[in-house]
């Protein structure tokens, strides 16, 4: 059952795809550029997926969104993947309906699971496809509709895919909008609370977390129980939140920052204001999702970035690589991720100021702020005009 109630008011755009935060921001980022080049709100439509972040991100944004059911298609058998693939049967009925009853000019796809009968659904009543692909390797539902596809507007050179268009990824107005000088950090941490002589780390795993990050973060937490010097802002993931609550109360962590003495640890689920945090902060450790990557680069906040082990292709590594190779991030191995290593980094980058501030700077240089500006263009043109 789709949870948006249906118009028959045309759109222009159907952006479709999602799942997780790191592909539901860019496509938000690219929404918001369409209109500020004169589209309504409402001639933009997203159709994602029910079990996706989208369902949550797409309407508090100001966009209705539609939901297929179904879920994604594991890479190896399994027999929950006969269900899935029904499913995806179902979700191709349901988006080639939306497609035909929405008469978008142009489907612009940003992968993950809802994206692929959706963008298969408008090659099938020809309409135009736009892929989106922002890690440095092409994701396998991308690289499948791209076959099909006017346009792939791509954020590495080496993405692969045909009729590509460098773009770099696109960044929403409000990870653009933030401030990292003297007063801008100083305002940020007013906002949540931190003091300026706390350094302030944050890790995160994404918006549905990482377990190799979460067990550092306690591990690094009850190590540092003592310091009056640290703030810990970990931000766990919403399906984990529960299991690393419980775990933190076991290692007698205070969960609240109300630490007068000793570490001021933290702990929340999801951060909707992620780039306030990273403009606050002295230092990120991150997974390195495409988006994610992208964000810090252009907030200029210093980063260790740690991989996925596992990812499709090993993106994550490549996409790390893009910012480390510059000088912006410190690549660690996910393996290599615990208490003791990111200690020794930590107090390391902190004795040395000079080190951060390089990194920022690094960072901020590799950053491209105009990208969501050159994909709308892009998918006016594919669409045969602007407004």
């Amino acid at each position: 059952m789709m949870q948006a109630r249906q118009r028959t008011a045309r759109r222009f755009a159907i952006i479709t795809g999602g799942g997780t935060a790191g592909h539901v921001q860019p496509a938000l980022a690219v929404a918001e550029a369409l209109v500020a080049r004169g589209h309504a709100p409402s001639t933009i439509g997203y159709v994602g997926a029910r079990r996706g972040i989208e369902a949550k991100l797409v309407p508090e944004a100001g966009f209705e969104v539609t939901l297929l059911p179904g879920r994604g298609i594991q890479r190896r058998f399994t027999p929950e993947n006969l269900g899935a693939v029904a499913g995806l049967m179902v979700a191709f009925v349901l988006a080639l309906a939306i497609v035909i009853r929405r008469r978008p000019r142009v489907v612009v796809t940003v992968g993950g699971y809802a994206g692929l009968p959706c963008a298969f659904a408008a090659v099938v009543v020809r309409v135009p496809v736009v892929v989106l692909s922002y890690d440095a390797v092409a994701g396998s539902s991308n690289r499948l509709v791209a076959r099909f596809a006017s346009k792939c507007a791509v954020a590495f050179e080496g993405a692969g895919l045909p009729n590509q268009v460098v773009t770099c990824a696109p960044l929403r107005s409000a990870v653009l909008e933030v401030d990292r000088t003297e007063q801008g950090v100083a305002t940020a941490r007013a906002g949540i609370g931190v003091s300026a002589q706390r350094f302030l780390i944050v890790v995160a795993g994404g918006s549905l977390g990482a377990g190799r990050l979460n067990a550092a973060a306690l591990e690094l937490a009850h190590m540092w129980a003592s310091r009056g010097d640290i703030t810990i802002y970990h931000v766990a993931g919403e399906r984990n939140l529960s299991a690393v609550e419980a775990q933190a109360a076991g290692l007698g962590l205070g969960l609240d920052g109300a630490a007068s003495s000793g570490l001021d640890y933290r702990l929340v689920g999801y951060e909707p204001k992620m780039p306030s945090l990273l403009a606050a902060c002295d230092l990120a450790v991150l997974r390195s999702g495409a988006s994610t990557v992208a964000e810090v680069a252009a907030i200029g906040a210093p980063s260790i970035l740690v991989p996925l082990p596992g990812a499709p292709h090993d993106h994550q590594t490549r996409n790390a690589e893009a910012l480390a190779t510059r000088g912006g991030a410190l690549l660690l191995l996910d393996a290599e991720c615990d208490a003791a290593r990111l200690s020794q980094t930590i107090d390391s980058l902190r004795s040395d100021p000079e080190r951060l501030a390089k990194m920022s700077l690094a960072a901020a240089a590799a950053g491209h702020r105009d990208a969501a500006e050159r994909i709308a263009a892009l998918v006016e043109s594919v669409a045969g005009g602007s407004r």
